[in-house]
């Protein structure tokens, strides 16, 4: 289950918009899912912190790293939130490459590391340029237990889900990279 958050938070990370130092989203949402006992129990992971250069039209030089802190992850279940959280207090996402699908559509590779295990994922996502802001949308999915989140269970499922929508202001340098 702590995998599974950590993979949340490095997607919120991810979908930070366009910045060149460690920012805040002005909106973010980082849910997952895990199925207990076949029902969908769900979470929410916080405190997004970003280094993003995403540049649609130049791909390969485009770079994103985000990290959350594994402290606020968020179960409505005190006792829960205590067991997903690990020594290691951070969950990192950095980018290996990015694939234009079509029009807004991209598949990203990331290094994706939670209680410092790492492995690869691919994550398709939207990216949309507005006026005064760009948004990330993306979803993604791990296995809990390559990450030494909980143990084998047969009342917990192995497949956590994680969704991330977020939205960052533009800066005059990332109006101009984004184009």
């Amino acid at each position: 289950m702590k995998k599974f958050l950590v993979f949340t938070v490095v997607i919120l990370t991810y979908c930070s918009g366009i910045l060149n130092a460690q920012n805040s989203p002005t909106r973010s949402a980082i849910t997952f899912e895990i199925k207990n006992l076949g029902i969908g129990t769900s979470g929410s992971i916080s405190g997004l912190l970003t280094e993003i250069q995403f540049t649609p039209s130049n791909l390969n030089s485009s770079i994103v790293e985000a990290s959350v802190d594994v402290n606020t992850i968020n179960t409505d279940n005190s006792s829960r939130d205590e067991h997903l959280r690990s020594e290691d207090p951070k969950i990192v996402l950095k980018s290996v490459t990015f694939k234009r699908k079509s029009g807004n559509n991209y598949l990203g590779t990331f290094t994706l590391t939670i209680k410092g295990k790492s492995k690869q994922i691919e994550m398709p996502f939207i990216f949309l340029e507005k006026e005064n802001a760009v948004e990330f949308k993306g979803t993604f999915k791990i296995n809990r237990l390559g990450f030494g989140v909980g143990s084998k269970s047969m009342i917990l499922s192995d497949e956590v889900t994680v969704n991330i929508d977020c939205e960052e202001k533009k800066q005059e340098s990332a109006q101009i990279r984004g184009r």
